[in-house]
């Protein structure tokens, strides 16, 4: 029963007046006729809208639709009543609210632009445009793709007929803080060995949001893995915050556990030269340094130099470029910048447990250009990281294989450049240049001043052809981006992040807003010392009313635009492959997902799984070879045109940055629709269900990586190399 339900729910969206499936799943909606239309079909394609972010969506997290509908098989309105046209209508799922889309008929039909999260569509007869509700006869009905993780809801409702069991007791819906404290109770269960000096390590339930309902059949689970976290052992000294390298300068970047606080409570994590973020690297672009790491962690590790196309050998890259750095050991990497922007550094050995304990800095390459951005006050690098703890203390780590292996680790505690809630203090109508860099394993964030106005300037690896006005920033995983914003009011301005959050288990979505920093805007006066750049711009900001367009990026770009139309070098199909799982989990792992998930939507089916029973997949499409066993090879030159498609249809479908070492790539079109603004990137999101071009420029010689940036999903298997002769 269970499977017949599920396939009618997976049923892809076939072309109008077919039986064939054309369009990914989740990128479109079919249209179901009332029955005594039976030749009548439809569908709706939502396609994406096209920004500087790869996810399209409103300030408060509503995702933007571009719909067109494909039509087949209506009659002659008049034949149906004194209607003489058909209207398309878009509902919320309650039916109590609606949004006149216009005119449709037999064929195509452009729909414009939609901002719903979850919705249905609805096309009925009408006089002429019709009024502003629906008053004719319905002829043909849809709901979005986004509404299919509530066949959850019926399927494990304890009355529902089929409803999945398993033989681990079913407990009723958790909710009260009494309920909360007996779950962890009941999963406070010792491990072998652990890394806290005080005694031996437990799994205790990880903190989950009040909001959440608790999964029938989880008691008593925990993740089948060793329990971890950082040793006492720790390095007080704390460095500078900013390190001003010049071309042949060696620095020395200590990795050592630090003691934080975190939800008031005192905690060990990592970070470099005595803090977290690590010191922030200041260069000149085209300068080469040496830089010196030395390891004082309980584990190995090494330094990857993200988005930095340097010489192969100090990629950082464990088990392609260079062996692990042991405890105690020392290695010293060559680096050279030959890309303005901001970058970032960080291990590349179990990335899940160190980045995510404090192991990552920026690097702000300075252009050569005089010019290069336009004259603000202030500028500053905000480095987003999140960590998931409770009034305990820190939620452990898998010691031998990730836990939260589905999804990724998100955090409940949010930290801009290491720290809760930061104040920022500037001037009124200061235009302050932002460094925005995502170090966070799983988290998107939708990224907003509200009051303040916003320009988008640059990406990974340098500016856009145009700036854009924007109302928010989307950022991915490892992505950067450069931003401007003016605060021209007195008084705080929140940083805030807004997104919908998804409860995976009842399939609906609730808006979340986490207020990230305060800006303090000032009627006059210096900003604090302490808050501004090492090298202060001295001019006041102008212009900042103009986009400027960016002749050198278009020159840049020009050259490869003959490669844009051309066929398809190379294919990748992102995919999921599980084993062993538990029954409760493995029964909820049926259907579609959201092609964007904002949250941890089942913190307790997420926690559970880990790197020994998930295996995330990167698929050659031409040759059926998967991750490590892909062996592309390349010249120096080539240009090589890459289409990624992340297949809906797999267990768990979700979007997934994916990053490319030492070359740069333009992102060219998402199903379909050509990007219209172009910035060189290293890291790209691939939500599920879409398919993306993307040109990659291969001028970098030697072995290098291709993988998910998602950290859980790299020690799960999602990663391939490729080399450059």
């Amino acid at each position: 029963m269970i499977a017949v339900l599920l396939a009618a729910l997976l049923t892809a969206c076939p072309a109008a007046g077919t039986d064939s499936a054309t369009v990914p799943a989740l990128n479109c909606m079919p249209l179901y006729a009332t029955p005594d239309l039976p030749r009548a079909s439809g569908s709706i394609a939502l396609r994406p809208i096209s920004s500087p972010f790869g996810v399209t969506v409103t300030d408060d997290g509503r995702p933007r639709y571009h719909l067109v509908a494909t039509i087949a098989g209506l009659p002659e309105p008049t034949s149906l009543g004194p209607f003489d046209s058909y209207v398309a209508w878009a509902y919320t799922l309650a039916l109590d609210s609606a949004v006149k889309l216009g005119r449709v008929r037999n064929g195509t039909v452009d729909l414009g632009e939609l901002s719903y999260v979850q919705f249905r569509i609805l096309i009925s007869t009408e006089r002429g445009d019709g009024g502003a509700d629906r008053a004719g006869r319905l002829v043909l009905r849809g709901t979005s793709p986004s509404a299919r993780l509530l066949a959850h809801r019926d399927l494990v409702q304890p009355s529902a007929p089929g409803a999945l069991r398993d033989s681990a007791p079913s407990p009723a819906v958790i909710g009260s803080r009494r309920d909360m404290k007996d779950m962890r109770d009941m999963h406070a269960i010792r491990g072998e060995r652990g890394g806290r000096a005080s005694g031996p390590l437990a799994w205790s339930m990880p903190p989950v949001s009040g909001r959440m309902a608790m999964m029938p059949g989880m008691v008593g689970l925990v993740p089948r893995a060793v329990p971890y976290l950082p040793s006492s052992a720790v390095d007080d000294t704390s460095g500078a915050a900013i390190i001003r390298a010049r071309d042949g300068d060696t620095i020395t970047l200590r990795a050592s556990a630090i003691h934080k606080s975190i939800l008031g409570r005192a905690v060990t994590m990592l970070g470099f030269n005595g803090r977290s973020p690590g010191p922030m690297l200041e260069v000149d672009q085209g300068a080469t340094i040496a830089v010196r790491v030395e390891n004082r962690l309980d584990a190995q590790t090494s330094m990857h130099w993200h988005g930095i196309r340097l010489d192969n050998p100090f990629d950082g890259a464990v088990g392609i470029t260079q062996s692990a750095i042991e405890q105690g050991g020392v290695f010293t990497y060559t680096v050279r910048f030959p890309d303005a922007g901001v970058f970032w550094y960080h291990p590349h050995v179990r990335e899940d447990a160190q980045q995510s304990l404090g192991l990552f800095g920026n690097v702000l390459v300075r252009p050569r250009a005089p010019h290069y951005y336009a004259t603000v006050d202030r500028e500053m690098p905000l480095i987003l990281s999140d960590i998931l703890a409770d009034s305990s203390g820190l939620t452990p780590f898998g010691e031998d294989t990730p836990t939260h292996a589905l999804m990724g680790r998100f955090g409940n505690v949010l930290l801009v450049n290491g720290e809760q809630r930061p104040a920022i203090t500037v001037r009124q109508n200061d235009v302050v240049r932002f460094f925005v860099t995502n170090v966070s394993a799983s988290r998107i964030y939708n990224l907003s001043w509200p009051g303040a106005r916003l320009k988008v300037v640059g990406a990974d690896v340098g500016k856009f052809e145009r700036e854009e006005w924007a109302r928010s920033v989307v950022i991915a995983p490892a992505e950067r981006y450069i931003v401007e914003v003016k605060f021209a009011a007195t008084g705080t301005t929140p940083l805030v992040n807004r997104v919908q959050a998804l409860d995976h288990m009842i399939g609906s979505y609730t808006p979340e807003v986490d207020t990230l920093a305060f800006i303090r805007v000032t009627d006059g006066g210096a900003a604090p010392a302490a808050a501004r750049p090492a090298e202060p711009p001295t001019n006041r900001a102008a212009g900042f009313d103009m986009l400027r367009r960016n002749a050198d990026v278009a020159a840049d770009i020009a050259r490869y635009r003959r490669d844009f139309d051309r066929p398809v070098d190379k294919s990748l199909v992102l995919t999921l492959r599980t084993r062993g799982l538990p029954a409760p989990i493995a029964n909820m792992l049926q259907g579609i997902n959201a092609a964007v998930e904002w949250n941890d939507g089942m913190p307790m089916m997420n926690w559970l799984t880990t790197g020994n029973e998930i295996q995330w997949v990167l698929r050659d499409a031409a040759s059926g070879k998967e991750n490590m066993d892909i062996a592309w090879r390349f010249r120096r030159g080539d240009v090589v045109k890459l289409r990624i498609f992340n297949n809906p249809s797999s267990s768990h479908a979700m979007a997934h940055p994916i990053h490319i070492h030492g070359q740069r790539f333009l992102v060219l079109a998402r199903d379909g629709v050509p990007a219209e603004n172009l910035a060189w990137k290293d890291t790209t999101i691939i939500p599920a269900g879409e398919t993306v071009d993307l040109l990659v420029d291969m001028s970098n010689p030697g072995r290098w990586m291709l993988h998910c940036h998602i950290a859980e999903h790299l020690s799960s298997g999602m990663m391939s190399s490729f080399v450059v002769e």
